[in-house]
């Protein structure tokens, strides 16, 4: 009896369950390897076997991994020329599609896994590399590199410290997690040549070009390996300051690494003194039960009188803030009485009182002079735009800094991010205005904020307005972190101890405010 040929049709739906079967395979794996490499083979640059042979034969893992390896013709020595210009082609988009996430939320992820890191006795030290330590409003995959001789016991630790989301590598030196829907990845480098890899990693990719090329003209060569001597012998670099000062050059903080541009100050020694975060001697902006705040007045003095701090300020929103609660003229009295006996009970911190009063839409203070006039400090802050365009903006702001008991613009923008853009204002008038009035204008910590930027850190320090880093928090214990924030933009903004007040003694800060005052 004769067979019956197989159904065409059946076959034809053989093969497309074979295949829709396979695609989901490899949908699924792909989906448990670090992004780059995920973005690395959808973009059409290499098949799935080269891609292998990229991580298998060049132990890439990263953008910057395979950047680096086109660079160096690496790609072209395993897999040909036209795949490594291919490669290097698709890069940039590569970098485009990893999703990005605000500066505060990574730096609320990674920080507890960096101190988790650092207390290994097999750590050396440990430091975020990338985009999160330059200080970018939105960080892409995470990357933290660690100095140590014991790279397995260090992953081994790290992996076991994690409740992670996914897992989606692990070798001997490097994991890669993925957690509340950021990648985050350590990598353990050698403390001989750790310095080397920070750098290469923290980027940005113009600095390190302009960095290449200042070691070659000096007869040295730097890639990915690190800093090498003419003769080929590799310079050892356990930090990263290792390299600048045997290329003879000034540091260049990694908030400023963006165009290379700073790699030319830094040859000529012009580079400025960067304010650090152990600069600062108080914050005179934050929150508490009086307002939106989640502590209390006493709770936020103890956690400044830990940072070490000689005075902060106590700053809850006034009566017609948007916040959730706010503080009624009522209520100055009352907390002004909690405060002289914190006063007695605290006498080695000085604690002023404040508040941050709006800038109503007809541009009046959201208190009247009298009680404005019983603050030692005050904050005034645009928070509503209530229709107003550029203009009528800038005029709500240039009418508070000319009344003599503002001492602080607070959050200019306005931003929110990363949901609402800056205002479109005339910010060179508004920092002249500052110099002129002798208000203060706020550098903001707080990671919704993150305000002023660097960019404008910058024009307003030019314009000669003296600024003031503060945390703007609601909670004892971001006070630190939002300080650190804060010192990040400044840095960004290339900002000096000497023109910050609060780097300053208390006795200067109260002179600096009574002579607003005055």
């Amino acid at each position: 009896m004769a067979v019956s040929p197989p159904d065409a049709n059946a076959l034809v739906r053989l093969r497309q369950i074979y295949e829709t079967a396979g695609w989901v395979l490899i949908e699924s794996t792909l989906a448990d390897i670090p992004s780059d490499l995920r973005w690395l083979f959808e973009s059409g640059a290499v098949s799935l076997e080269q891609l292998a042979q990229l991580h298998r034969s060049l132990g890439v893992t990263t953008a910057t991994d395979v950047a680096a390896a086109a660079r160096e013709s690496r790609i072209a020595a395993l897999l040909g020329a036209d795949v490594e210009s291919a490669v290097a082609d698709a890069i940039p988009s590569v970098r485009e599609r990893t999703a990005r996430v605000p500066l505060g939320r990574a730096v609320a992820v990674t920080e507890p896994m960096l101190e988790r890191l650092r207390e290994s006795p097999h750590v050396r030290w440990a430091e975020p590399a990338g985009s999160l330590r330059r200080g970018d409003d939105l960080v892409g995959n995470v990357e933290l590199v660690v100095a140590s001789d014991s790279p397995a016991e260090v992953i081994d630790e790290f992996v076991e410290s994690l409740d992670v989301t996914r897992w989606l590598h692990r070798s001997i030196d490097r994991a890669y997690v993925l957690i509340e829907r950021l990648q985050v990845g350590v990598r353990v480098a050698h403390p001989d040549n750790a310095g080397a890899v920070l750098l290469q990693l923290t980027g940005a990719p113009a600095h390190l070009e302009a960095l290449r090329s200042h070691a070659e003209s000096r007869g040295w060569r730097l890639s990915t390996a690190g800093l090498q001597t003419p003769e080929g012998t590799l310079h050892p670099a356990p930090v990263e300051d290792d390299i600048y000062t045997t290329l003879q050059l000034q540091v260049v903080p990694a908030e400023i690494r963006h165009t290379g541009r700073e790699v030319v100050l830094a040859a000529r020694g012009e580079l400025p003194a960067f304010l650090t975060r152990q600069n600062i001697r108080g914050d005179l902006h934050m929150h508490t039960t009086w307002s939106d705040g989640r502590d209390s007045v006493e709770g936020m003095v103890v956690a400044c009188r830990e940072l070490g701090y000689e005075y902060l300020a106590i700053t809850d929103h006034s009566p017609h803030s948007a916040a959730s609660r706010n503080l009624s003229i009522e209520d100055v009295s009352e907390q002004a009485e909690e405060i002289a006996r914190l006063r007695e009970r605290y006498p080695d911190i000085a604690i002023l009182h404040g508040t941050e009063v709006d800038i109503l839409a007809d541009g009046s203070l959201d208190f009247p002079d009298r009680v404005l006039e019983r603050f030692d400090i005050v904050l005034a802050s645009l928070h509503e735009r209530a229709g107003h365009g550029p203009e009528r903006l800038l005029e709500r702001y240039l009418g508070a800094m000319r009344h003599p008991l503002v001492t602080l613009i607070t959050h200019p923008t306005n931003r929110i991010v990363p949901l609402r853009d800056k205002y479109d204002l005339d910010y060179g008038r508004l920092f002249d205005a500052a110099a002129e009035t002798n208000t203060l204008v706020e550098i903001d910590g707080s990671p919704s904020h993150l305000d002023l930027d660097g960019d404008l850190a910058r024009q307003a320090v030019a314009a000669g307005a003296m600024v003031c880093v503060d945390s703007d928090c609601h909670r004892a214990d971001l006070l630190d972190r939002q300080m650190r924030l804060g010192v990040l933009m400044a840095r960004r903004g290339w900002v000096e101890p000497r023109h910050v007040v609060n780097t300053r003694p208390l006795a200067e800060v109260r002179r600096a405010l009574a002579a607003k005052r005055g």
